[in-house]
């Protein structure tokens, strides 16, 4: 039998693990590798990019910071989240406001001395990586259309972190982060229709709550078309192996998608369709291996057939 003292230290573990949403970190670590070593340094082998000391950094703080994120957004969303995420809510607020604060601190401290051991342009990076994080939850959260694009945009901005690394600017990573961007980007706005209530109750100017959903659903509509531009890109234009299959499935959920988008009212059917975007972006990290299976054996360069 564990010991009430030890039964409370569980839940307060539990309960943070909730607030950086632990399960998504390990996924956006497994697409940081995967993109290192299939798109950005597709010469070397598979081994020598997971065993380079300061990519593991780059990772590890990213992640790190991606953890600090989302603890001062779970502070800033704390009284939203009762309406929207009530069950969430209530293990989210086993740590107090003020424990939630000091690992935040904590958690940025650390990142910042740790950025000195890869280089300077790291720590100017990820000190404004922090910053814009803090910034979008304390400010442009609430902005009409300003708080999407921000979202997604920081979203998106640890990838650019081991693009700097390697400094592989290829246009084919352009057009693999212009896709990421719109679903992000798509899925924010889905999210904004799911938590109408809860935004509406704490004055978040978001696009449902001044133009409505009828609107936003266009939007949405449009931006879920216009994915189209991105995986014609990557498909006819770029080689991505056997990648293009999981872009081919992915229009095709899409389309399902939008018949569901306008046949949904309630705050369940959101959530199916929040779930939707989630499948299509996770499928996406684990179909990187697709674009060329011999880099994990020899580490043939693939990115030579592009076209530039």
């Amino acid at each position: 039998m564990l010991s009430r003292k030890t039964k409370h230290l569980l839940l307060k573990i539990i309960s943070m693990f909730s607030v950086v949403r632990g399960y998504n970190i390990p996924v956006i670590v497994l697409a940081q590798y995967l993109s290192a070593i299939f798109i950005l340094a597709p010469e070397k082998r598979a081994l020598e990019v997971i065993l380079d000391k300061n990519l593991f950094l780059i990772v590890l703080l990213s992640a790190l910071t991606i953890a600090s994120g989302y603890i001062i957004n779970n502070f800033y969303d704390s009284k939203k989240d009762l309406i929207n995420r009530p069950n969430k809510s209530m293990l989210d607020r086993l740590v107090s406001q003020k424990t939630k604060l000091q690992v935040y601190f904590s958690v940025n401290f650390i990142v910042f001395l740790l950025a000195f051991f890869v280089s300077i342009r790291a720590v100017l990076f990820f000190s404004c990586y922090i910053f814009l994080i803090w910034f979008y939850s304390h400010k442009l959260k609430k902005i009409v259309v300003i708080g999407n694009l921000t979202a997604s945009l920081l979203a998106v901005l640890p990838f650019f972190a081991i693009l700097l690394y390697f400094k592989n600017f290829y246009h084919v990573i352009f057009a693999h982060a212009t896709f990421l961007y719109l679903l992000i980007l798509i899925r924010e706005m889905i999210k904004d229709l799911e938590n109408l209530k809860g935004d509406i109750a704490n004055d978040y100017q978001t696009i449902p709550v001044i133009f409505g959903e009828n609107i936003s659903k266009k939007i949405i509509t449009f931006l879920t078309i216009s994915t189209i531009i991105p995986i014609y890109f990557l498909i006819e234009i770029f080689e991505v192996g056997y990648m293009d299959i999981y872009f081919y499935v992915s229009m095709i959920i899409l389309i399902f998608f939008l018949q569901k988008l306008w046949k949904s009212e309630t705050k369940s059917d959101y959530l199916k369709l929040h779930n939707i975007l989630k499948f299509i972006v996770v499928s996406g990290v684990f179909c990187i291996v697709l674009i060329n299976l011999e880099v994990l054996i020899h580490g043939k360069k693939v990115v030579e057939t592009i076209v530039r």
